[in-house]
């Protein structure tokens, strides 16, 4: 690194996209600006300005990470976003791709004539071909394909053979092997003479003759060992191992309990067939995130920010429709109960409070149950102490802040009777939310359904309708 680069301060993602946008921003000022002008030297003024000012943002492109690109690139509207795509240099095509959102990479693919997709395809990994191909055209992946050597195009067909969240579909084929009968001496000159490492190497993975994985050896041993030792004598012979056909989610869970950096996958015969490395559990555990935070809105798919309004419309209607239809009850439930209402008008101040509260309420256990179940630490033994659990922090919240606002309602409204009510209704929602946080995932995932998908807007329905009846109708009982 030179003195100059040393000196240089780290700039934020924000102030890259920032300076990005400022140059999109003065290339269409002065491209405006060019297109008044009249004269025989228009054309010619206009097209050095274009050029100049493109240049300009093709060194600042040209200076950032593949990840970097990707992320202005989200940033960005979609005519500013084609318009730096354009920018990138052809050879740093795939990687980005790689790393945009699946909605944002449509949109860049949609951009692209085949020729584009096949160069910018050919430079990536075996892996990393499975991870594109669903989304490219059918005749482009044929010719990629074809283009491929035999070994390649049995790892891209092999990779494609599992779902997108398996094992199998997440792993990578590069990968050091060696024997268990060779001196550390031996191993450390066959390092010397590759290029480089692949990515993520923490372990060289010892196999026989045949393929099958006998143990791994870590590379701080393999530094640290005397030269004259076997591979076989150092090794650690009982690795963590994964099979291409179980869940990645648990594949991640593994590397955060284990701190692993990579992993041998194998297949039912114990053959090493691939890795799993730390950068793909990191992109899952982030994707699956996401995921929940969609589903809870009742979002059905990632959505780009800049997508058109019927896209975005497609994306969000299902969920609001079924939003419409709980609201719509909760408006009837209120409507059974309009004479009580118009006899005691502080009910309509006081019952949105009791509904607000147990949505929150039954929001936080609806959290809390999900992550457990992501976690796989809710199962059939544990569920009915689960709920007591669960009821019993109902109950305590319910009889204190239920206390509070009974109190205030009393102040307020100079009714001690209504303070009673409010009390029971706010303890009664805040034990039908609970109960409602619990059951609503857990009877999400028993129908084989994402636990997370539309829990948000399931739980406030329950508490919205159900607040409103329970206070409503205890106050028809006992105030009236």
């Amino acid at each position: 690194m030179t003195e100059v680069e040393a000196k240089k301060p780290q700039e934020s993602l924000q102030d890259r996209l920032a300076q990005v946008i400022d140059l999109l921003h003065r290339h269409k000022l002065v491209e405006d600006l060019a297109h008044r002008q009249e004269g025989e030297h228009q054309e010619r003024v206009e097209s050095l300005v274009h050029r100049q000012n493109l240049a300009e943002l093709q060194r600042k492109l040209d200076d950032l990470h593949p990840a970097d690109i990707a992320y202005i690139l989200e940033a960005l509207p979609l005519e500013e976003r084609l318009t730096v795509w354009q920018l990138v240099k052809a050879e740093r095509d795939g990687d980005i791709l790689l790393e945009v959102s699946d909605a944002v990479r449509e949109s860049l693919i949609a951009d692209m004539d085949d020729h584009e997709i096949l160069a910018a395809a050919r430079d990536l990994d075996a892996d990393e071909l499975a991870d594109l191909a669903p989304e490219l055209p059918r005749d482009v992946v044929h010719e990629l394909m074809e283009s491929l050597d035999a070994q390649q195009r049995e790892r891209v067909r092999s990779a494609l053979s599992y779902e997108e969240d398996q094992v199998g579909a997440l792993m990578d084929f590069e990968m050091v092997t060696i024997r268990e009968d060779v001196s550390l001496e031996v191993v450390l000159r066959y390092l010397r003479r590759l290029k480089e490492l692949p990515g993520h190497t923490d372990k060289l993975f010892v196999v026989d003759y045949d393929g099958v994985l006998k143990g791994v050896l870590p590379i701080k041993r393999l530094l640290v060992n005397d030269p004259e030792k076997q591979v076989g004598e150092v090794m650690a012979d009982d690795p963590v191992t994964f099979h291409p056909d179980e869940d990645g989610y648990d594949a991640a869970q593994a590397f955060e309990r284990y701190d692993l950096i990579s992993a041998p996958v194998v297949d039912k015969n114990g053959k090493l067939i691939g890795r799993l490395t730390i950068d793909e559990m990191v992109d899952l555990i982030r994707e699956e995130s996401e995921s929940e935070v969609l589903n809870m809105a009742g979002l059905r798919e990632e959505e780009d920010i800049f997508a058109s309004v019927w896209k975005s419309v497609r994306n969000r209607w299902a969920w609001l429709a079924i939003n419409l239809v709980t609201a719509f009850l909760a408006s009837r439930v209120i409507g059974l109960f309009e004479d009580s209402i118009e006899k005691l008008v502080a009910l309509a101040a006081l019952m949105p409070i009791v509904a607000g509260i147990g949505g929150n309420s039954g929001n936080q256990t609806i959290t809390m149950i999900v992550r457990a179940m992501a976690l796989d630490q809710v199962s059939t033994g544990n569920t009915a102490r689960l709920v007591r659990k669960e009821l019993g922090v109902s109950l305590i919240n319910g009889l204190l802040w239920g206390g509070v606002i009974g109190g205030v309602a009393y102040y307020l409204y100079d009714s001690w009777s209504l303070g009673v009510v409010m009390t029971a209704a706010m303890t009664l929602n805040l034990l039908l939310a609970a109960l409602m946080g619990v059951l609503i995932p857990m009877t999400l995932a028993r129908l084989g359904r994402d636990p997370a998908m539309g829990a948000s807007v399931m739980i406030t329905a329950m508490t919205d309708s159900g607040g409103f009846f329970i206070f409503l109708g205890l106050a028809s009982i006992f105030l009236l």
